[in-house]
């Protein structure tokens, strides 16, 4: 357990803190960043930490997540610049929220709360105080909020979907039982299936991308059902196709030649003996 109070910890946010000062007032390129200039820097940061996750490469991901704790240092430097607020504010504000959202911890009955609830219910409940938090926002004069409002509009959009479904679940709004999500997807396969030919060809395009859209959404669904993350899912095949790929690569290039000089049936074979290396699985 992380002891809170040891001084290598302060220390170290301290000195970066430090730096964070230097750089602003001594780097040109440091001093001329903005809230916008980062925000591309820091969704690149983001994903770069995910590919370390994902590589499960822990020297990467200590690296990653110090260039995502400089991104949090630098958008609070530049807030406090502007007398809005601090990074010890952006932390006190966190604490506040995590506590309050946590009462199965911090609450009065923490103890036989956190102990009774399954993980599941307390999301539930999650997104319940997120609810109770807009309606009280609203009362004091707020738009009308939306159960969907926490999910980013930049969000990927497989992303987005599972979100959207983990919201409308936290307020009750989601299928009762796995068999019923995978009877939707196989509704909207059939749906999909409608506006192609039998070869598979599409013969509405508009159509055909819009029930292709909803069948991305059933199985985002069914995979939530299932304990599967989509997103990660989809990353691991990426990495698989990209390392099955450049082996076969790696083969032309032994043999002299490029990857667009191998037939179709070659490229096929060096797959199939690609398939057969431990990183491809």
């Amino acid at each position: 357990m992380i002891d809170p109070h040891a001084p290598r910890y302060s220390e170290a946010f301290s000195r970066l803190l430090s730096v964070m000062n230097d750089l602003r007032e001594k780097c040109p390129w440091d001093r001329k960043q903005t809230l916008e200039s980062l925000r591309y820097l820091t969704i690149e940061e983001v994903h770069e930490l995910s590919e370390a996750i994902l590589q499960q490469d822990f020297d990467e991901i200590k690296k990653e997540l110090g260039d995502v704790l400089l991104h949090l240092v630098f958008y609070s430097k530049i807030a406090d610049e502007k007398g809005a607020f601090d990074i010890a504010d952006v932390i006190n504000a966190l604490c506040e929220k995590l506590i309050a959202r946590h009462p199965h911890v911090y609450g009065a009955e923490a103890n036989q709360t956190a102990s009774e609830s399954s993980a599941d219910e307390i999301r539930a409940n999650w997104e319940k105080i997120k609810a109770a938090e807009k309606a009280q926002a609203q009362q004091a004069g707020a738009p009308l909020p939306s159960v969907l409002d926490g999910v980013p509009i930049s969000l990927p959009n497989l992303v987005k979907a599972m979100r959207i479904q983990e919201k409308a679940r936290g307020v009750g709004f989601d299928w009762e039982k796995i068999e019923q999500v995978w009877e939707k997807v196989q509704e909207e396969l059939a749906e999909f299936s409608q506006h192609c030919t039998p070869e598979g060809t599409p013969t509405e395009l508009v159509a055909a991308e819009e029930e292709f859209g909803d069948l991305l959404f059933a199985l985002v669904n069914y995979a939530r059902f299932a304990g599967i993350n989509p997103e990660n899912a989809l990353a691991k095949t990426n990495q698989k196709f990209t390392y099955r790929f450049q082996y076969i690569e790696r083969k032309a290039d032994q043999e002299g030649r490029s990857i667009s000089q191998l037939s179709l049936e070659e490229m096929n074979r060096f797959w199939e003996e690609a398939k057969n290396e431990p990183q491809a699985r």
